[in-house]
């Protein structure tokens, strides 16, 4: 029986290569021979044992590039040698109340990939039909992957603001969803307010597209974003749910914070603020594949680009370390070749 290499984890942070055997994808299902696989801060649900059955194996990794080696029964619009890519959502039912209304993000019979069903830490990965993403050929495995999710988050967050074009919009930290959001809301015709602690990113933000650069250790963010006019939008990366109710009395009148940035403490926001200007704050999950199309296109396009560390399958424990330690710079991506 042919295998393929994957890591695997059980418990919290217990890591081990193994050999799988090659199986025949499912109904409605593709397997893919992966090239490149990004190790993203979610990956947490699955690595620290946060996930249903912990005991179970996993493998971890949602920002999946590969291609296509065997399509299941029932799947008609993909073919073997097709490249793709698979997201954190790894496809949505189609039948479920959310996805009749259209909502297919929020499909409630949907996989998380490499939380709920394996992942991309591994050679081979398989995938829902309706979960895949088409990659462009001239955007090469190692910088597709980052932008399949960490990328899709900060593009549709600013999507979902609905600032105006020309308007002032803040991207709150400049990490691996904050240095794509920077690109992304200069691209897309924006004045780009940067926001981080210290000065040692100052001179990256500006490469990166920032028209400002508010060191928050040095001043109140919120009364910079005011002297600048208000933001009509503020994208929050940080993982701090302070740092960001610190930023709502910086929002223009109708400004709208979405936050991307998985906070452990609570955003604890004064009434006044958001009664006062009609202020508004949400949450931002991700988009469907063909929004994701769209944002691979973009990115190829306009030159989006993540900055990466790559390093091999076999080095994943330390590749996930070396996220979590924060000292990344920006993303961390498994290449299975290297």
């Amino acid at each position: 029986m042919p295998t393929y290499r994957a890591v695997e984890v059980t418990g919290a942070r217990r890591f081990d290569l193994v050999r799988r055997e090659l199986r025949e994808p499912s109904a409605g299902e593709v397997r893919l021979r992966v090239e490149s696989c990004g190790v993203c801060h979610s990956d947490m649900l699955a690595v620290e044992g946060l996930r249903a059955d912990p005991a179970l194996p996993r493998v971890p990794g949602h920002e999946i590039v590969g291609v296509i080696d065997a399509v299941g029964p029932g799947v008609r619009r993909w073919r073997a040698g097709d490249r793709v890519g698979v997201g954190f959502l790894n496809g949505h039912c189609g039948e479920c109340d959310q996805c009749r209304r259209g909502d297919f993000v929020n499909c409630t019979d949907q996989p998380l990939t490499g939380t709920t069903v394996d992942g991309g830490y591994a050679e081979v990965a398989y995938a829902r039909g309706s979960g895949l993403v088409r990659v462009p050929d001239g955007l090469p495995a190692v910088e597709a992957a980052p932008l399949l999710c960490a990328g899709l988050t900060t593009l549709k967050a600013l999507q979902r603001s609905g600032a105006r074009p020309g308007a002032l919009v803040a991207v709150q930290g400049i990490g691996g969803l904050g240095h794509l959001g920077l690109q992304y809301a200069a691209r897309l015709g924006f004045r780009v307010a940067a926001i981080a602690r210290g000065t040692a990113k100052e001179e990256l933000a500006g490469r990166l597209g920032a028209d400002h650069y508010i060191d928050s250790t040095a001043t109140d963010p919120a009364a910079a974003l005011r002297e600048l006019g208000g933001a009509d939008a503020i994208v929050a990366t940080a993982s701090d749910g302070a740092s960001m109710a610190a930023l709502v009395p910086g929002l223009a009148p109708r400004g709208h914070m979405v936050v991307v940035g998985a906070a452990p403490d609570p955003i604890s926001v004064g009434a006044a603020d958001l009664i006062f200007g009609t202020r508004t704050i949400s949450g931002g999950l991700t988009g469907t594949p063909v929004e994701n199309e769209d944002n691979l296109a973009f990115g190829e396009h306009h030159g989006v680009r993540p900055m990466t560390e790559v390093m091999p399958l076999e080095q994943a424990p330390e590749a996930y370390a070396r996220m979590m330690s924060g000292q990344a710079r920006f993303r961390v991506v498994l290449d299975t070749a290297a």
